[in-house]
């Protein structure tokens, strides 16, 4: 019987429970600014570094007596585990490694704004337990691909271990540089076998014109702008041109972790690696004059004009369109408002040749949570704006909390348990994707919801009424983002280690 055992272990890492706040306490006298102490922690007196220990003990001992007496829960302490994202973004406040009675305070040296912006690693809730592969990849820390005309940088599992079905790339163009016509090629594994990769993207800023064609010769030339997609199956060769006014930037999904963007097929490079005399003899009617400004190596990211606003660039192709378009117009489908946010599902249901990639964009407005949930699926994440924290559990008592902020990528595996909750006063608007032609999730309280109560109540031990309201809530779907009524700060509960 693992329903006991699975049940216990997921509710009690995945925090279901909100805690504490953690007042700020003014600098200790004499140490002076912010900058200063960063650079001089080292130099602090034992009784300062005592002093500044009490004061930040007191402080917790006396928020979690006030919280616990306003709200006493039977059988929980005062466990520490809401983010203190707000306390380490206070003025004056040095971020600590301090949670609950457990920790001290660091002598350094130490990247402050680095602690100041992942305080869930540097100060983890004590729900964080075991061991989970790394689950976050910031963009700034990728190498940056510097062209005439643009760059692109990557996030795959050279850099994210555990993103073995997807990688990113995001790229930026120029107004009328191209990304150089390309079809991607298959990627090797480890297990020394292939992988053929395909493309989707999410259009950040900007408007880029798309040129590809399919394996009938059907052919698509399309504009895509803010927040629209594309998709190139894999094998279609494809082009990529900024045509807006100071260029844009985009986001490009692989459905092969293992995929890097040095290892495309390229149209010049293609050529430059062909005899001249075979180019010439493939293509009947033109001269050997024609080839005189081909270039001799590859191009890449490179600057070009940019189309006249009245040119569409138009080539009709004696086989027609393909059938099911290449892009999709994202920005126009209506998200699904929900408590606490919204929620907006693309996958090959409404954008038909989308058949390897589903994605979900999500809205979770200040002090609301995407629920806890889990997926069939591999789970790689983008965040667009805001910053939000995710617990992600594997199991066997193993839970670990990332802190995410604007271009961070991030990846856990399939079945893990996990929840996003925003942190600070921005709304916060991120990608979830998946492998897959169709996007699902299991929902944690609709399970719940529609499990034998008697069940639920002897995993969980809640009350009669308290199992009405969980039928009332949760049965049916669309639950994704909630929003809690009442206090925001609660005490803790008993941990499954503990």
């Amino acid at each position: 019987m693992i329903f006991r055992p699975l049940i216990t272990a997921f509710v009690a890492s995945a925090m279901l429970s909100n805690v504490l706040a953690f007042p700020a306490f003014p600098p200790a006298t004499g140490l002076g600014s912010i900058g200063k102490r960063d650079t001089e922690t080292k130099l602090y007196p034992k009784n300062v570094m005592e002093a500044m220990r009490k004061r930040f003990q007191a402080a917790i001992d006396a928020q979690a007596k006030d919280v616990a007496s306003k709200y006493p829960v039977e059988h929980l302490g005062n466990v520490t585990d809401e983010s203190l994202w707000d306390y380490f973004h206070e003025h004056g406040v040095m971020p600590q490694p301090i949670r609950g009675k457990t920790g001290a305070t660091s002598a350094g040296p130490e990247w402050t704004e680095g602690n100041r912006e992942n305080p869930d690693s540097y100060a983890p809730p004590n729900s964080d337990h075991g061991s989970v592969p790394q689950a976050k990849w910031p963009f700034a820390l990728s190498h940056n691909r510097l062209q005439n005309g643009g760059w692109a940088r990557q996030s795959n599992i050279d850099v994210l271990p555990v993103s073995t079905e997807i990688a990113g790339v995001n790229m930026r163009l120029d107004e009328g540089a191209y990304r150089e016509s390309d079809r991607r090629i298959p990627s090797p594994t480890p297990q020394s076998h292939w992988h053929s990769t395909a493309e989707w993207a999410f259009v950040l800023n900007g408007t880029f014109r798309i040129a590809s064609i399919d394996d009938e010769g059907r052919n698509i030339v399309a504009d895509v702008g803010p927040g629209d997609l594309w998709y190139f199956p894999a094998g279609s060769p494809h082009t990529i041109q900024g045509i807006s006014a100071g260029g844009g930037e985009f986001l490009l999904i692989f459905d092969d972790g293992h995929f890097s963007e040095d290892s495309t097929l390229l149209l010049t490079d293609f050529t430059a690696h062909i005899p001249r005399e075979v180019l010439v003899k493939n293509f009947p009617g033109l001269s050997n004059d024609d080839f005189n400004n081909a270039p001799g190596s590859s191009l890449y990211i490179f600057p070009s004009d940019s189309p006249a606003s009245n040119d569409t660039q138009q080539v009709e192709s004696p086989q027609g369109e393909v059938p099911d378009s290449f892009t999709y117009n994202f920005s126009e489908q209506k998200p699904i408002d929900l408590p606490g946010g919204s929620v907006k599902v693309v996958d090959s249901r409404n954008f038909k040749a989308s058949k390897t990639i589903a994605a979900v964009e999500v809205t979770i407005e200040p002090g609301a949570m995407r629920e806890l949930h889990w997926h069939k699926q591999q789970e790689w994440i983008y965040v667009i704006s805001g910053h939000m924290r995710v617990t992600v559990f594997s199991g066997q008592s193993n839970a670990r909390t990332y802190n995410f902020g604007p271009g961070d990528t991030g990846a856990w595996q399939a079945q893990n348990g996990h929840y996003v909750e925003a942190l600070g006063d921005e709304p916060v608007k991120y990608l979830e994707v998946f492998k897959s032609a169709r996007y699902s999730d299991f929902s944690l309280s609709q399970w719940l919801a529609l499990t034998p109560p008697a069940a639920v109540k002897a995993h969980l031990g809640f009350s009669d009424e308290a199992l009405k309201t969980l039928y009332k809530n949760f049965a049916k779907s669309d639950h994704q983002v909630v929003k809690r009524d009442g206090p925001k700060r609660m005490p803790g509960g008993k941990r499954s280690f503990d």
